[in-house]
């Protein structure tokens, strides 16, 4: 059954990062929940998977801190790199 546009604002929450927004989207898949997290201004994802009897604010405070973690180490590796700007959106999918 196809999902209502209420329906899916059930499934994405969102909560406040160092760097502005992060959207968590819930899925479960059989037993399993797959949350993930996305940064709004880089748009790095970071996918997790638990058990679906897991509390959703446990399985969210792990994702978010994957995606911080991810965050961090893109930052750190676009110093090395001695680019101007270290956050930089994800290579993924296409830009128009």
């Amino acid at each position: 059954m196809p999902h209502k546009p209420d329906d899916i604002a059930k499934d994405v929450d969102q909560v406040s990062g160092p760097r502005g927004e992060i959207y968590i989207e819930y899925k479960q898949v059989g037993q399993t929940m797959k949350v993930t997290a996305i940064d709004a201004t880089t748009g790095t994802e970071a996918v997790i998977m638990g058990p679906a009897s897991t509390a959703q604010s446990q399985l969210q405070k792990i994702a978010v801190q994957k995606l911080k973690m991810l965050l961090k180490k893109a930052d750190e590796e676009g110093r090395a790199e001695g680019a101007d700007d270290a956050v930089r959106p994800a290579a993924k999918g296409w830009t128009a």
